[in-house]
């Protein structure tokens, strides 16, 4: 969602930005400095719709100060990888889908070489479950098809997370039933109008 004017940018780059770089540097001081900054524009701008904007925003910030940020990653060292961007668009039943998460990271576990990636989402209201399940199932795709080749996969780090709410979704929760696979039902759906 685009603010129309006072350079605010996406609705939610801020808070999602922030909490991004907090989980690449694990450094969770990030959030009280991002916080300061977006209070510092807030005084200054006179537009409401932009003030309700940076303050939904820091709402957002110090709410996710109470986050267990490792409860989404791996307890070994991860290495944040760069993501190329000719390989953003899967082809899903015909329709090309762009898979962007936030951060992909490799890790070594039990002397595996694993690779994951966490992908932090903002809607007003927070997503369903169900709806998180999408996003961790096309992290899981992407690595499936970008990075299975050097590395293993692992599911429970193919992580979802609603910064407006903290919901988690991770494709282990795909694969245990938890939460439904809704990607291809809903592009046959969208195939078929």
């Amino acid at each position: 969602m685009k603010a129309p004017t006072d350079d605010a940018g996406d609705y939610w780059i801020s808070c999602v930005s922030a909490i991004s770089n907090v989980f690449r540097n694990n450094d969770r001081t990030l959030l009280g400095k991002k916080v300061a900054e977006i209070q510092d524009k807030l005084k200054v701008t006179t537009r409401k719709q932009t003030k309700d904007q940076y303050q939904r925003n820091i709402d957002i910030l110090t709410s996710f100060e109470d986050f267990d940020l490792q409860t989404i990653r791996p307890a070994a060292e991860i290495n944040v990888k760069k993501q190329p961007k000719t390989k953003a668009l899967l082809d899903i039943n015909g329709l090309p889908i762009e898979a962007k998460p936030s951060h992909v990271f490799s890790f070594s576990e039990n002397g595996s070489e694993e690779v994951g990636a966490v992908w932090f989402v903002a809607k007003k209201g927070g997503f369903h479950l169900y709806d998180l399940g999408m996003f961790a199932d096309m992290i899981y795709r992407y690595l499936d098809t970008c990075y299975s080749k050097e590395y293993f996969v692992n599911t429970s780090f193919c992580i979802a997370v609603d910064v407006f709410s903290g919901k988690v979704v991770r494709y282990k929760d795909i694969e245990n039933g938890t939460i439904p696979s809704l990607i291809d039902t809903t592009i046959e759906q969208m195939n078929n109008l």
